[in-house]
């Protein structure tokens, strides 16, 4: 592939310095790194390869028209800059909902769809966390039985929330006096709520799920509906999944499809406990299957446990394998 010059915007949060550590661990060929956050992070350094690297300004950066440009600092700052870097001919991947959903934009999870991508995308979003582990676990699954409906509840790690969240979580357990990220305790509790709350009942992450799917698998037919819950556990975000097919299937069937589809791993043997956990998962960039079962009332319903580590595969790694797509595709060539 060909060496690129990087951009990691929000290099110091918990998203960008797990892009940093990704980079190094897949050697992926970075000519020159730029590291980007906010005004009071300018002028601070961070790890590379061995080498402190000054942080720059967003000016900055898009004035050195990096060839990608990794972006994980909110949906504000995406919907402001990704156009300025876009409009100097850099390819943007972005980890905030600012295009997710907008209809000249893709929505990628390379396993999935990622042959939909092309050298002229220019801003290319990248999924929640909790849908990329879902539909990496969904994706053969449809494509050979077709899911009608659905139903997810996901368990969510503090991580998802940032640098803050866990903080709160680590005061909390070290009995001290904590900011409040969420409105109530996170320790020793579950708060069933991810993000803000719509009319309709659902929050914004529950609805994430549903639309997102749908996106993702290309098919507006598939109905997923969700509860989001967030947990006290740092490693990765866990998934109770149950699907309505069109097709009968056969439990030794799904388990083949899901062992072949590259990313997923299969961890389902109940007479030694060994199903898919945040504990094991973390650090990772598969996505881990368990608890595989046909559901007691609808023999064409299925019943899955789906575990993957959210800064990795449900963000950082997802986004740098998008660069390494395109760069396989001749993007800058």
């Amino acid at each position: 592939m060909k060496s690129l010059r990087v951009a990691v915007v929000g290099a110091t949060g918990l998203v960008g310095r797990t892009i940093l550590q990704i980079l190094e661990e897949r050697n992926f060929p970075v000519a020159e790194l730029l590291p980007v956050a906010s005004e009071k992070s300018v002028g601070s350094f961070v790890k590379f390869h061995g080498a402190d690297i000054e942080v720059m300004s967003l000016d900055a950066a898009v004035a050195a028209k990096p060839d990608v440009v990794m972006l994980s600092a909110g949906g504000n700052i995406s919907l402001e800059w990704a156009p300025k870097f876009a409009a100097h001919g850099s390819t943007v991947i972005d980890n905030s909902s600012a295009f997710r959903m907008h209809e000249n934009h893709k929505l990628i999870v390379p396993e999935v769809n990622g042959d939909s991508l092309v050298s002229e995308d220019l801003i290319i979003a990248n999924p929640n966390c909790s849908t990329i582990q879902l539909v990496m676990a969904l994706k053969p699954l449809h494509d050979k039985f077709r899911i009608i409906r659905g139903v997810v509840s996901t368990y969510q790690s503090v991580t998802g929330t940032g640098k803050a969240a866990v903080n709160q979580l680590e005061s909390e357990r070290a009995g001290e006096e904590a900011d409040m990220i969420y409105p109530y305790r996170i320790d020793k509790n579950c708060i069933p709520q991810c993000d803000d709350f719509m009319d309709n009942g659902y929050t914004r992450e529950e609805m994430k799920v549903h639309f997102e799917t749908k996106k993702i698998l290309g098919d507006d037919n598939v109905e997923l509906s969700c509860t989001a819950v967030r947990v006290p556990v740092e490693g990765g975000h866990s998934e109770a999944v149950y699907v309505e097919f069109e097709e009968d299937f056969k439990l030794s069937e799904v388990i083949s499809l899901l062992e072949a589809f590259p990313g997923v791993v299969v961890e389902n043997d109940d007479a030694n406990s060994l199903y898919p956990m945040p504990l094991t998962s973390e650090g990772k960039d598969d996505v881990f299957v368990g608890r595989i079962r046909r559901d007691l009332c609808n023999p064409k319903g299925l019943h899955i446990w789906v575990v993957s580590d959210n800064l990795r595969k449900g963000a950082a790694t997802n986004t740098i394998q998008i660069a390494e797509y395109l760069n396989t595709i001749g993007r800058w060539s």
